[in-house]
């Protein structure tokens, strides 16, 4: 299989264009591109070739909904074959219009119904500690209108205060929650206790940097501002 290692443009370009099929949430994937283009070739540690391997890190994408962006990531990353992607929303294809962990390599959790994928990380990261495995990450992909959902905010609270370094939060922020939240989204997470950042949801770099401020017992969250 092949690896793209070519700019998010190019990726648009290509691997995005190829799914052709009925896609009724295409700016929801187009505004997570660079995101999770960053976080597979310079931040997670997972590898194509053993996905399943006990020592990766766990990346969950609770915004399940437009998930094009993610089939396009995979499959230039080598998860899958690029071919795989024209045949994106059809009847039989494992590309459906949401990611399904039994289907596709490297899909950590079936999602799109919003508001379940911090809640999943926060136990996953639990489990990894029970298991005394220090290494692995977890990253959880929120949209901003997916914090409207009362499951996070239950994750977001307990997080902290149970000192759960190890897990991560990236909010793609494209202004399209319903209320939005007094201070911003990062007032949310700091209240509570977690560190973290906003930056350039299309600034690659800025993504990347903002990874690196990982702590052993703080979460950490990373908002990523994108225009609507």
């Amino acid at each position: 299989m092949k690896t793209l290692n070519a700019p998010t443009g190019d990726l648009l370009d290509t691997y995005f264009a190829l799914q052709s099929g009925d896609a009724k949430h295409e700016t929801a994937a187009t505004s997570t591109l660079d995101v999770l283009w960053t976080l597979y070739d310079r931040v997670l540690r997972v590898d194509p070739a053993n996905p399943s391997d006990p020592a990766r890190d766990r990346f969950l994408v609770s915004k399940g909904h437009g998930p094009q962006a993610l089939y396009a990531v995979l499959a230039a990353k080598g998860f899958f074959p690029v071919e795989w992607l024209a045949t994106f929303g059809e009847f039989d294809s494992p590309l459906g219009h949401h990611p399904d962990r039994l289907l596709l390599p490297g899909v950590e959790i079936s999602s799109g119904s919003l508001g379940h994928g911090l809640p999943i990380a926060l136990g996953t990261a639990l489990a990894l500690d029970a298991q005394g495995m220090d290494g692995p990450r977890v990253v959880c992909l929120v949209g901003d209108g997916e914090l409207d959902e009362g499951s996070n905010h239950e994750a977001i609270a307990v997080a902290a205060r149970l000192g759960v370094g190890r897990l991560q939060a990236v909010v793609v922020d494209n202004s399209s929650s319903r209320h939005g939240w007094p201070g911003g989204i990062a007032a949310r997470f700091e209240v509570e206790g977690w560190r973290g950042v906003t930056v350039d949801g299309r600034d690659h770099y800025a993504i990347e940097r903002a990874f690196s401020l990982q702590s052993p017992s703080v979460p950490l969250f990373v908002v990523a501002e994108v225009t609507r």
